[in-house]
């Protein structure tokens, strides 16, 4: 046979393979719920950010089913070439007032809205200000918009504050995310909101692993801490706890048109197709409706709080149902993982790049549909297993 230019890659796999970072696909069934059968057995699914326990609702599957049937399984091309879909105006419409603000962007993702907003905002006399855990996709997008990039201390607001009064930058943006996704740990909005209008720069928030759970709508975080107004970027998904698929950026009517000008990731893509906006619409119901759901996710979330405290991990600072059980290398990680999937629990190894390196964890995440059993059942599957870990 002749030879290949990508014959290295086995030995890629390999290297990755020893260091315990290759990584592999699995599939579950039937759906994405509270308990899923991964390889024919039955376990209680802790991988998962349903966090409203929506992904798999009735009433998302008729309104996707229902948009489809009335507006095509496609959107055909991106809005620009094709128009527009009733669906999206539609849903940018409820978003929009969900969020308070003038107007809403659709995204086909979070890592689109990530990837392609900051450049719209920010270019090569500029500097972004951006957390060392913000998520891999803002950091990917504050790397293509050619700005500075300058990195602060996590939730570090005095050294922020130093960074922005040295700068000379012609624009400043500040990111963060709200929750960070792998440590389940707010963002200091208040402080970064203060720090944003005193130095002029703009404040760009994801509120991926917030949004549907925090606020007193559940808009997020920013609702919750009463800044929504002094946020000039809202970005947030419709995959995670409202159990669709897709991304917003929500804020001004000018900032919502100069991305349709400029956002390369949402100029140069087709739109999001009309189930997955119709199901967001009817997850916007139930957020809107069923309080409760938060509600009962939250408590779970101090229980497991409890609990781990109680074996010695630091989740103090958890305000979403992320819980990061940190064991440390990456051997740790993954001999958790398979002990606990062989007493039935599906919770995965998270290692570097992921996380930083020496802290790979168990990422526990929970869902409304969970119950206090089987939190508890974690809890004590946990214990079990600790002791066995190798060193």
């Amino acid at each position: 046979m002749a030879r290949s230019a990508l014959d290295w890659i086995p030995g890629e796999l390999d290297a990755l393979a020893a260091k315990g970072l290759r990584r592999a696909l699995e599939t579950i069934a039937p759906v994405q719920g509270p308990v899923v059968e991964v390889a024919g057995r039955r376990l209680v699914n802790l991988c998962s950010n349903d966090y409203l326990g929506l992904a798999a609702d009735p009433r998302l599957r008729r309104a996707a089913s229902d948009a489809a049937e009335q507006e095509g399984a496609g959107a055909g091309a991106s809005r620009l070439v094709a128009g527009d879909l009733p669906v999206h105006r539609a849903l940018e419409a409820r978003l929009a007032a969900w969020k308070g603000t003038q107007a809403a962007l659709l995204f086909n993702s979070g890592y689109h809205a990530n990837a392609g907003v900051p450049a719209a905002l920010v270019g090569r006399d500029d500097a972004i200000f951006c957390d060392v855990l913000n998520h891999a996709s803002i950091v990917d997008g504050c790397l293509l918009s050619r700005a500075e990039l300058v990195r602060y201390r996590h939730r570090d607001v005095d050294e922020l504050a130093g960074l922005l009064a040295r700068t000379r930058a012609r624009r400043k943006l500040v990111v963060t995310d709200a929750v960070f996704s792998m440590d389940g740990d707010a963002a200091p909005l208040r402080e970064l909101a203060e720090l944003c209008d005193r130095h002029g720069a703009m404040l760009y928030v994801d509120e991926a692993h917030s949004a549907g759970i925090l606020g007193p709508t559940g808009a997020g975080l920013a609702e919750a801490l009463g800044v929504s107004d002094r946020v000039d970027v809202h970005m947030g998904t419709l995959g995670k706890a409202l159990g669709a698929f897709g991304a917003y950026v929500a804020g001004t009517q000018p900032l919502a048109e100069l991305l349709v000008s400029r956002a390369r990731t949402f100029v140069f893509t087709t739109a999001l197709p009309p189930a997955a906006c119709g199901a967001a619409l009817a997850a916007l119901d139930v957020v809107a409706s069923e309080p409760a759901r938060r509600a009962h996710v939250l408590a779970l979330t101090e229980r497991a709080k409890a609990g781990l405290a109680r074996l010695g991990f630091d989740v103090a600072s958890v305000v979403a149902p992320i819980l990061p059980v940190v064991l440390g290398s990456e051997a740790r990680a993954l001999a958790a993982s398979s002990a606990l999937r062989e007493r039935g629990w599906f919770v995965r190894a998270i290692r570097p790049p992921t996380v930083p390196r020496g802290t790979s964890r168990l990422r526990v995440a929970l869902s409304a549909a969970h119950e206090e059993a089987q939190v508890d059942g974690f809890l004590a599957a946990l214990a079990e297993v600790l002791p066995g870990l190798p060193p």
